[in-house]
């Protein structure tokens, strides 16, 4: 039976940085989701808080860079204060994957456009709501681990992918 990371907010937890959730970004999946975590077969995981940061928080980007850039040290994640919270990210997305492997989860759905979770697109670091291409930091290490990512943007290839035996 599949197993699925998915980011706790998409599930309706608040643990945003504004102390929201993000369910209505995964509304047309909340079925499945039901479905699947019935069967036992979600995972809720919030990398952010994984990390040791708080609920709420200042929000954060990776500064003009990707998650990769940040993993290999040659970025960082800030809050518009220029806090430097990258120790927090790195060891959410260590945390996460810890957790995909103990419970032999294959693929994540991941909250879009997140420094943790954006999984393509994430923003630029600005704080101007600039997009670009990239990953989010969890997302860049649980691809790098060959776990399929997924973002409730494009749901079609992760209701196949949860739907192949």
């Amino acid at each position: 039976m599949k197993k699925l990371l998915v980011s706790a907010c998409l599930l309706g937890e608040p643990l945003r940085y504004d102390g929201n959730d993000n369910a209505g970004k995964a509304s047309h999946l909340k079925s499945l989701l039901s479905q699947w975590q019935e069967e036992g077969r979600v995972i809720p995981v919030c990398p952010e808080t994984l990390g040791g940061l708080p609920t709420p928080r200042p929000p954060a980007e990776i500064l003009a860079a990707t998650g990769s850039m940040v993993l290999d040290g040659d970025a960082r994640v800030a809050t518009r204060q220029q806090v430097d919270v990258t120790d927090a990210f790195i060891r959410g997305a260590e945390e996460t994957l810890i957790l995909a492997k103990k419970h032999q989860c294959g693929a994540a759905l991941l909250a879009a456009r997140s420094p943790s979770c954006g999984n393509n697109l994430i923003y630029n670091g600005s704080f101007n709501g600039t997009l670009v291409k990239g990953d989010g930091v969890t997302t860049a290490l649980l691809k790098r681990n060959h776990i399929l990512c997924f973002s409730p943007d494009n749901p079609a290839p992760l209701i196949q992918w949860m739907e192949q035996d």
